[in-house]
């Protein structure tokens, strides 16, 4: 008996068109949110991919939670085959890989969460297939039009394309591993932290800002929040909420064409760690994003809430310690990314001027898209999420250079920019 189906592309399109104004066409045609999908996927694949030759590719451990059901109950009715990835990684070595296993098929199925997800999304892109994707966990990669990915050994945000069908299977999703729904509830509630660091980019740099995928965000958010020791539990209904913040949240980066809206300061870290850490550091992309968005967010609420503006100065460049973390190739391309957010004397003094003249206008301004410390601190604890480097199994000295450089990744000006430039960065290291 077919259980209650969801397709909330309606209700995107009218939210969006609500908040906006503007008739955007999302070009992922479903995302269905159900209680079990058994003995209805040739439907929905069919309604995306009908006659299309198909390959599924799952890893060991999806394999086993849905990818093996998914093709038993697919093969001998539509033109199928089967991958299981035994060693999935998502860097130019896994997507060679993808692409060749893949290339004499029009369409993959992916089944499975980030590196599934982001590897495939990528290499589609590249070879000019179709892409749908089974959901094994919640998390926002899925409806997203870029990968995240490793390349030359370098962590970047890269252009690809959405999937046409994004599936969640209530009933996967709420055994799959507690870590995994507590690190995609980190990676969509850290919207505070990023939403400060975006919103003060503008103010002092005026670079682009976009509030209107915040206002879906709105939608679930409290929703999450106040159902996170359910979710944790694997509450399906609860589940919903979650899902419904990470699918929009994808969408959102989509809609304004960056991913600025939910990845600014905590991705830095994030992003450094894995650059840098070891085979000992088993905490997922999500998990590292919601340890350093606790670090960013008692940053925020301390430095931008103090009473007087700090002093700003030209920014520093460590040039020499850089040049030996990055290798000196690696630092002439970071360095074309990240100049363009330093700031000379001049610039500083204008800055200057300008905080000492409307601090408390700056302060309203970011106190209305900021969370409290001790309310972020308790709302991911609620969701047993982690949220120290020490319950993540992170080097402290390893950490503290994330903080240090991870600045220096990405052109985003964030908090850790504006501490380092006024000599406040040093105290959180």
């Amino acid at each position: 008996m077919k259980t209650s189906q969801e397709n909330i592309i309606k209700e995107l399109n009218l939210k969006i068109l609500k908040n906006s104004n503007k008739n955007i066409k999302i070009p992922i045609n479903d995302i269905i949110i159900q209680e079990c999908f058994d003995g209805e996927e040739l439907e929905l694949i069919n309604k995306n991919h009908k006659d299309e030759k198909i390959l599924l590719i799952s890893d060991t451990n999806t394999h086993d939670i849905l990818g093996a059901k998914l093709f038993n109950n697919l093969k001998n009715k539509i033109d199928i085959n089967e991958f299981i990835w035994k060693n999935p990684i998502n860097s130019e070595v896994g997507v060679e890989e993808i692409k060749n296993v893949s290339k004499n098929f029009s369409t993959i199925i992916a089944v499975g969460s980030g590196t599934i997800c982001d590897t495939i999304k990528y290499s589609t892109f590249i070879n000019k297939q179709n892409f749908s994707v089974f959901a094994t966990s919640p998390m926002n990669a899925y409806t997203s039009a870029n990968a995240s990915l490793k390349f030359n050994g370098n962590r970047g945000s890269f252009k690809a394309h959405s999937a046409k069908g994004v599936y969640f299977d209530l009933s996967v999703i709420s055994k799959c591993p507690k870590n995994l729904i507590s690190a995609g509830f980190s990676d969509v509630i850290c919207r505070t932290t990023a939403q400060v660091d975006w919103l003060l980019s503008n103010i002092l740099l005026n670079t682009y800002y976009n509030a209107e995928p915040y206002d879906l965000l709105k939608l679930y958010e409290d929703k999450t929040i106040i159902n996170a020791k359910k979710i944790i539990q694997g509450d399906t209904e609860s589940l919903r909420y979650l899902i419904k913040l990470c699918t929009f949240m994808g969408l959102g980066t989509m809609i304004i064409g960056t991913s600025h809206l939910g990845s600014m300061a905590e991705h830095n870290i994030s992003h450094y760690i894995d650059m840098f850490g070891d085979n000992t550091i088993s905490t997922s992309h999500g998990e590292q994003v919601g340890i350093a968005s606790i670090t960013i967010s008692k940053m925020q609420n301390e430095i931008l809430k103090l009473n007087k503006p700090p002093i700003l100065h030209k920014t520093n460049v460590p040039e020499e310690e850089l040049k030996k973390i990055f290798g000196r190739e690696n630092y002439n391309k970071i360095k074309k990314n990240f100049i363009s957010k330093c700031i000379n004397n001049e610039k500083a003094y204008n800055l200057n001027k300008f905080l000492d003249k409307n601090w408390q206008n700056i302060q309203n301004k970011i106190d209305g898209v900021m969370m409290p410390f001790n309310k972020f601190w308790e709302c991911l604890g609620s969701c047993n999420a982690l949220r120290t480097p020490s319950e993540g199994g992170i080097n402290e000295d390893l950490y503290k250079e994330a903080i240090k450089y991870g600045r220096f990744i990405r052109d985003r000006y964030t908090i850790l920019d504006f501490a380092d430039d006024c000599d406040k960065l040093e105290m959180y290291i």
